[in-house]
């Protein structure tokens, strides 16, 4: 830390002791409102069919657009993410599959294809950690 830093923690210190130097949080302000944020929601709601995305799913990217066009206000991907999980929306994962899929077909082709098509494993023979050198046979 630099001095100036120094001298102000200090001087916090004397003046409220440990409680003068706990952290405040953060010093900016939320971007959109209670009432943009409840509007969001509705939005949100509405689904992305409505808003011009066809395949029915909400990503990060999209809500991060689709505030951006409500509001005016750009967010990350991330910070979309910690402002939809501070007003309580989670994470979600669809529950439907393909309806070609076939459990069975997919662990046949796990258990006999994959083997067969994935590369080979080096042979465990002495090398060299030079580039241009190959290592001795």
């Amino acid at each position: 830390m630099d001095e100036v830093t120094n001298a102000l923690l200090r001087r916090a210190w004397r003046e409220g002791g440990e409680t003068g130097v706990l952290s405040k949080g953060s010093p900016g302000r939320p971007r959109l409102s209670e009432a943009q944020i409840a509007r969001l929601e509705r939005e949100l709601e509405r689904g992305p069919l409505a808003h011009g995305w066809a395949d029915l799913r909400w990503t990060l990217a999209r809500i991060k657009t689709l505030i951006g066009r409500l509001f005016h206000v750009s967010y990350t991907v991330e910070g979309t993410w910690r402002l939809l999980k501070r007003h309580g929306w989670s994470w979600q994962q669809p529950t439907r599959r393909a309806i070609e899929r076939d459990d069975g077909a997919v662990e046949v082709w796990k258990k006999e294809t994959w083997p067969q098509v994935r590369a080979p494993r080096r042979s465990a023979g002495p090398g060299s950690s030079s580039r241009t050198r190959p290592g001795s046979r």
